[in-house]
């Protein structure tokens, strides 16, 4: 195919509740997303970044940057554009996965919508509902979070992940153990908060019977994970370090993690997502999708990545009204603890064009006649 045209829309989705995590605290979440126009046909795509570069790197204002001044050029210029070939078009450009994952994902359901093919399909997917986890984030006090952790049991999530970090961190865990007993699937997630240095206090973990401890660490520390891992009974679980198939490959073989968090964001498109997926699967090492506050087009994706065989821990996959009163596609809706895989063809779900436009806070149109040329200084 042929692309003919790119529009990137920024959007500003009010949240039901603020979401705390560690790095901060978003009561919105500012989304940029991709429509491509393409010689078979419209295609969508979510960027995952963040406004601010906190979660990594990347935040929104880069990665509307690097596409319009740098990524758009070459991809107007290639004759046989896919979704396969995206990845090599812009493999000149050193990192802003994010931003290449959501242009790939543009390309790919417009590819897919063309060919009446679903992107489950198209990636293997095995199973045509997945288990949903639900992501808590740290809460003013105790009684709030046991009031919350309560009312997603209730709802039938399947498994429930604490946000953690120095200071709120024990005695939370202790007090969801208590009171909801040992049978609920729990994790944790400290997105980098702690070092080495705090190897003793996080071991006062194990006593819960996690699931996992995700990405206590920082990014880069592969070496001090696999010394943390050593000292800990509770697996621990990769996030912001993976960021390739290779990433997770060496991260094995280091003993650094023994269970991978997949976001397709983070390593740059779906396509590494699946490489990523068959690492893990050939290795042994368990698979559970992340989620980074997606609205319906990027949570369609997920669940479609999370039906692949090797994901078999509950994911990030929330309904819709976990984090919005109003998504921009239909709603996806918890069924007895699932949500359902997409069939249709593309990501299978359509935009809400009115609710995008109540959302919208700019919209830039790039084109052949527009896109800047490539400049090496």
């Amino acid at each position: 195919m042929k692309l003919l045209g790119l529009d990137l829309l920024t959007l500003a989705i009010p949240l039901v509740s603020p979401f705390e995590t560690s790095f901060g605290s978003q009561s919105s979440r500012h989304v940029i997303l991709i429509r491509a126009e393409t010689s078979v046909g419209i295609g969508w795509g979510e960027c995952v970044a963040m406004s601010s570069p906190v979660y990594s790197s990347e935040f929104n204002a880069a990665a509307e940057l690097v596409i319009a001044d740098h990524f758009a050029h070459p991809l107007f210029a290639a004759e046989n554009l896919s979704g396969g070939t995206v990845g090599h078009v812009l493999e000149p450009f050193k990192g802003h996965r994010m931003a290449k994952a959501a242009v790939e994902l543009a390309v790919l359901d417009a590819e897919l919508r063309a060919a009446q093919m679903s992107l489950g399909t198209y990636l293997g997917a095995t199973k045509d509902r997945v288990p949903a986890g639900v992501s808590v984030g740290i809460m003013p006090s105790i009684p709030e979070l046991l009031a919350a952790v309560g009312g997603y049991l209730e709802q039938g999530y399947l498994r429930i992940k604490l946000k953690i970090k120095p200071g709120w961190d024990i005695e939370p865990v202790r007090a969801v153990r208590e009171a909801f007993g040992d049978e609920v699937l729990l994790q944790v997630d400290a997105n980098t908060a702690y070092s080495l240095r705090d190897a003793g206090h996080l071991a006062r973990l194990d006593e819960f019977g996690l699931l996992l401890m995700e990405q206590p660490l920082q990014d880069e520390d592969l070496t001090e994970h696999a010394k943390l891992a050593a000292r800990l009974t509770t697996p621990i679980c990769l996030d912001e370090s993976i960021e390739s198939a290779k990433d997770a490959s060496d991260a094995i073989a280091l003993g650094a993690t023994s269970v991978v968090n997949i976001k397709a964001g983070r390593v740059g498109g779906y396509l590494e997502a699946r490489r990523v997926h068959d690492i893990c699967r050939a290795a042994g090492v368990p698979v559970w999708c992340g989620g980074m506050l997606e609205t319906g087009l990027g949570r369609a994706a997920n669940v479609a990545l999370a039906a692949l065989p090797g994901f078999t821990l509950p994911g990030d996959t929330s309904a819709s009204a976990r984090f919005y009163h109003q998504d921009i596609t239909a709603p996806f809706v918890l069924e007895d603890g699932h949500l359902r895989v997409p069939t249709g063809p593309g990501l299978g779900v359509e935009v809400d064009e009115d609710a995008v436009a109540s959302f919208l806070v700019s919209r830039r149109r790039i084109d052949p006649t527009n896109a800047p040329g490539p400049v090496i200084a």
